[in-house]
């Protein structure tokens, strides 16, 4: 059956990045590039619909990964029962990325997962015959005004980013630097969308090349 697809892109820039790599523990050191997962929220937080989904197809460096050593201090619930009964932060260190700019590209698809949308997109979704189109309308009309569903960050929350909106002319993709080979990258741990269970899910053996990380087609929910 044929599926109606429509592409959406933009650009984001920000001082300071974080795609964390999970076999990094408690001192989370970052991906080279965005996961699959990050794409799909930074568009999600220009313009989010539960009647379609997002499927991220590739990423351009528009600057080469540089690496930064960075200290905070945490005081989320994620501390030991002892430091938050005596109110103590901890100390958390991190390898980051600095100075960062993309280029990001992803599909638009209707969601197929009907029972985990809410009754209001569902009432949306009656209303047009083509929710794919529909959104990249809206998305292209917010992204040129800049206007954004939630503030778009770059991984951690407090990493806002500096720019986000249609590519800049001034912009150029970094083709000249060498291969950057990735044996695992976490691709989501919501594959199945809106509401759905936690799964772990990760691609193996990518490439940036030539500035340009594609993220791999798959068949399973979340590329449905």
């Amino acid at each position: 059956m044929h599926r109606e697809i429509y592409q959406v892109s933009m650009e984001v820039a920000g001082n300071t990045a974080l795609w964390t790599r999970p076999d990094t523990g408690d001192s989370p050191s970052s991906y080279p590039a965005p996961t699959y997962s990050a794409v799909r929220a930074l568009f999600e937080s220009v313009l989010w619909g539960p009647a379609i989904r997002i499927i991220p197809r590739k990423v351009e460096l528009c600057t080469a990964p540089q690496y930064h050593s960075y200290a905070t201090n945490y005081g989320g619930p994620l501390r030991s029962t002892v430091s938050i009964k005596d109110n103590n932060n901890y100390q958390l260190f991190a390898t980051v990325l600095v100075d960062v700019c993309y280029r990001l590209y992803a599909d638009v698809v209707p969601n197929k997962n009907k029972a985990s949308v809410p009754e209001k997109a569902i009432a949306w979704d009656r209303k047009t015959t083509s929710p794919g189109h529909a959104y990249q309308a809206i998305f292209e009309r917010r992204l040129k005004r800049g206007q954004s569903y939630s503030t778009l960050s770059l991984g951690w929350r407090e990493f806002t980013v500096s720019y986000f909106g249609p590519f800049r002319e001034e912009t150029r993709v970094c083709t000249d630097i060498p291969d950057i080979h990735i044996p695992s990258m976490l691709r989501e741990i919501f594959p199945g969308g809106y509401q759905s269970k936690v799964r772990a899910v990760y691609d193996t053996d990518l490439c940036i090349h030539q500035g340009v990380l594609v993220y791999p087609e798959r068949g399973d929910a979340d590329d449905q």
